[in-house]
C-alpha cells in the first residue's frame, strides 16, 4: 500500500510538472487584430529607461546615461540638478513615477545607481525630488541599498504606487544569487515598500525581526525590470529577468519567497544546471514564465476604452526579442501570448498614460505612442 501511495504521488507530481511546463510553451503569436500601429513622438532618444505623464501631458524620460528629459510641446529640455548616476554595465538612471497625489505635492520617484555608501562601486538607490523651472529640488534619498559592488549587472528597478499610497521598487540580486535573494537580511534580490517619505510601514512583513531589512516586502526575486499595479484588483505586478529561460511574471504578496534561486524554470547560460526543482513549499509559483526568456522590460496593465480588445491584458516589452508582447489573461492563467510590432527594437519601457494611449520606449529610437488605424 505505501508503494501504491508513493507512486500516486510520483504520478502526481510529472502530471503537475508536464501541466507547468505546457503552460510555459505557449508560442507567442503573430497579431490577430492589425487595427494598431505606431507612431514615434519623441524622436532620438538612447536608452529611455522609464516615462513619467505629467498632468501638462508633458513627459519626464531617463535616459540610462544619467540625463533627465522634459518633453514638453515638441522640445526636449535637459534637466539641471539630478543625481549623481554611478553609469556601469546595466546600471544608470533607471525608473521615474509620479506621486499619486503629484497635482498637489509635486513629489517625483527616481531609481538610479548610486556610488553613496559602503564599499567599492555601486548599488541601487530611489530618491524624491520637486522640479522647479525645469530644476530638480527638495532631493532626498529615501533608501539605498548596500553594499556597494562593482557587478554591472541586475541593478532592476521599477517604481509603482499602490492603493493606500504606499511605494514600492525593486532591486535585482546584483549578480550574487547564491547570498542575496534568500537572506532578509541583506539588500537585493528584493522588492520594496516604503511610505511615500521614505519612513518604514509598521505592517511591513519583516519589521519585528531585528536584523532583517524593514523595507523588504518580498524576496527570493533576480531581476525584476517591470512593476506596474493591477488597475482593476489594486495588485503589484512584476516581471524579472530569469537565467537562460525562466523570465517570471508575479503577483507580489507580503512576506513571501518567490524562490530564486532555489526554484526555477532557466538554467545557467552555458547550459548547466544550477538547480533540479521548479517547486518547493514555501516558495511561489509564477503567473507565467518564458521559455526561452525574451529578457522582459516594462510592464503594463491594459484598462483604457482606447483599446476594448486589450482588456486586462498584459503588455510587456522584450529586449531579447524586439517586439511588445501582449499577454491574454483568462481565469488568472495566461491563455494567449501575441507579438505586437516585431522589429521595432529592443523595447525598454511600457506606459499607459493618463490620455489612455500606451507609449513604449524604444532603445536608439526613441518613444511610440500606440494608435488605433482609422477604419
Amino acid at each position: 500500500m505505501k508503494k501504491f501511495h508513493y507512486l500516486l504521488v510520483i504520478i502526481f507530481i510529472t502530471f503537475y510538472a508536464c501541466a507547468q511546463q505546457i503552460e510555459s510553451e505557449i508560442k507567442a503569436q503573430e497579431p490577430q487584430d492589425l487595427n494598431y500601429t505606431t507612431e514615434l513622438v519623441i524622436p532620438d532618444l538612447d536608452i529611455p529607461w522609464g516615462m513619467a505623464f505629467l498632468p501638462d501631458s508633458s513627459i519626464l524620460i531617463t535616459e540610462k546615461s544619467g540625463d533627465l528629459i522634459h518633453f514638453k510641446d515638441g522640445t526636449k529640455t535637459n534637466i539641471e540638478g539630478t543625481p549623481e548616476v554611478y553609469v556601469r554595465g546595466q546600471g544608470g538612471f533607471l525608473d521615474i513615477e509620479l506621486h499619486p497625489d503629484y497635482e498637489n505635492n509635486g513629489w517625483i520617484y527616481m531609481t538610479y545607481a548610486s556610488s553613496e555608501g559602503n564599499g567599492n562601486g555601486g548599488n541601487t538607490a530611489i530618491m524624491r525630488a520637486k522640479l522647479n523651472n525645469n530644476t530638480l529640488t527638495n532631493k532626498e534619498v529615501l533608501y539605498k541599498a548596500e553594499p556597494n559592488t562593482k557587478i554591472g549587472r541586475h541593478w532592476g528597478s521599477r517604481i509603482a504606487f499602490d492603493n493606500d499610497g504606499y511605494l514600492y521598487f525593486s532591486i535585482g540580486d546584483r549578480a550574487n544569487r547564491d547570498v542575496n535573494p534568500q537572506d532578509i537580511t541583506k539588500d537585493c534580490g528584493k522588492i520594496y515598500r516604503i511610505k511615500d517619505d521614505g519612513s518604514i510601514p509598521q505592517d511591513n512583513p519583516f519589521v519585528d525581526n531585528a536584523d532583517a531589512k524593514h523595507a523588504i516586502y518580498s524576496y527570493g526575486h533576480r531581476n525584476p525590470q517591470g512593476m506596474t499595479k493591477h488597475p482593476i484588483t489594486g495588485e503589484i505586478y512584476i516581471h524579472e529577468h530569469g537565467p537562460q529561460g525562466g523570465d517570471e511574471i508575479n503577483i507580489v504578496y507580503a512576506g513571501k519567497n518567490y524562490g530564486w534561486p532555489i526554484i526555477s524554470y532557466g538554467i545557467n547560460y552555458d547550459g548547466t544546471s544550477f538547480t533540479n526543482i521548479t517547486e518547493k513549499d514555501g516558495m511561489e509559483q509564477p503567473l507565467f514564465y518564458w521559455v526561452p526568456s525574451i529578457a522582459p522590460s516594462g510592464l503594463a496593465i491594459v484598462n483604457s476604452d482606447k483599446y476594448p480588445k486589450w482588456q486586462g491584458n498584459i503588455l510587456a516589452g522584450s529586449l531579447k526579442f524586439s517586439y511588445l508582447e501582449r499577454l491574454v489573461i483568462v481565469d488568472g492563467k495566461v491563455e494567449k501570448r501575441e507579438k505586437l510590432f516585431e522589429n521595432i527594437g529592443r523595447l525598454r519601457d511600457v506606459k499607459q498614460a493618463p490620455d489612455g494611449f500606451i507609449y513604449i520606449a524604444v532603445e536608439g529610437k526613441g518613444i511610440y505612442k500606440i494608435i488605433p488605424k482609422k477604419i
